[in-house]
């Protein structure tokens, strides 16, 4: 599989794919429906709404499409949509879950459900993916990880984390992505946990404990993505200064990374959900129009 390496290519590349189905839970609301309506013009994916009948049928006129058009389960209580959508994945109805306007913490709960629910007993994280914006060689996207699922994650869950984004990595067609753990600073220092975390995760992956991967760390943010900062700072390898994932200390530093991204620098971005049965779509209620189409086309895409 040849690697995908911009937002337009995959949205050829799931134009192109027999359409997946989405189960959408508890999907009424405004802007949920113009959504489907856009994925839908855009034969990005096919949509299964588990909700309130009769407000996604208002509210889909509101948005202007029809909706004889959508499967329509009619469950108005929440946490029943929600664990209706999951058994919808279960049993190869649906082939990725969606959060509507519910609580995340309903929506997850039924998914993390350990008799009937998405749980593949691994850590479920976040990753968010954007397109080459330095001068790192190659092209492709690039991910950071994990930015809003794992608040503070153990040596174990880091390891998880980052097994779940060169899966993701994977997927999209690279197939040796190369993961920087980063902190601020790129040597080891006994006062900076994160450092020590970094160079064990490091020292796994040399011997085969992560596979799929080339690991380095630590490593801080200018040399892990830039070759001229690697280069200044005299810092050698086959990840400094070009890596494709970048693996934040903890959710405090990964988050404000992906909104400078957004913000600063005006990155197109998509969010994949990964360590369940399923791809997840998890999108924030400040995501634009466009983030969300390229969650949804990503999730179709992978699933």
């Amino acid at each position: 599989m040849d690697m995908l390496k911009s937002f337009d290519e995959l949205i050829a590349a799931v134009q192109e794919k027999p359409k997946k189905k989405i189960a959408i839970v508890s999907p009424e609301g405004t802007t949920v429906m113009k959504l489907v309506k856009q994925a839908l013009e855009a034969k990005l994916a096919e949509f299964i709404l588990v909700g309130d009948e009769g407000k996604i049928k208002t509210m889909s006129a509101e948005a202007g499409f029809d909706s004889n058009l959508i499967n329509i389960i009619n469950i108005p209580n929440q946490k029943d949509a929600a664990e209706e959508a999951v058994r919808l994945v279960i049993v190869g109805s649906a082939n990725a879950i969606m959060k509507g306007n519910l609580p995340t913490a309903t929506f997850m709960r039924a998914i993390l459900d350990k008799q009937k629910g998405l749980n593949d007993n691994r850590v479920i994280s976040e990753i968010t993916i954007y397109e080459k914006i330095v001068d790192a060689p190659g092209g492709g996207f690039r991910f950071l990880t994990d930015c809003a699922i794992n608040v503070q994650p153990t040596l174990d869950e880091k390891k998880q984390i980052i097994e779940n984004a060169v899966g993701l990595a994977h997927k999209l067609g690279n197939t040796l992505p190369k993961v920087a753990v980063i902190s601020a600073v790129e040597v080891v220092n006994p006062a900076m946990p994160d450092t020590i975390e970094a160079a064990a995760l490091s020292k796994m992956a040399e011997r085969g404990q992560i596979e799929g991967c080339l690991v380095e760390g630590p490593l801080a943010f200018d040399n892990a993505i830039s070759q001229e900062a690697a280069k200044y700072k005299k810092i050698k390898g086959e990840v400094a200064g070009q890596a494709d994932i970048i693996m934040a200390p903890n959710l405090l530093s990964a988050n404000p990374l992906r909104k400078c991204l957004v913000y600063y620098t005006q990155q197109r971005i998509a969010t994949a959900v990964m360590g369940a049965k399923a791809p997840i779509v998890l999108t924030s209620r400040s995501d634009s129009a466009e983030t969300m189409l390229l969650t949804i086309a990503l999730a179709a895409y992978i699933s």
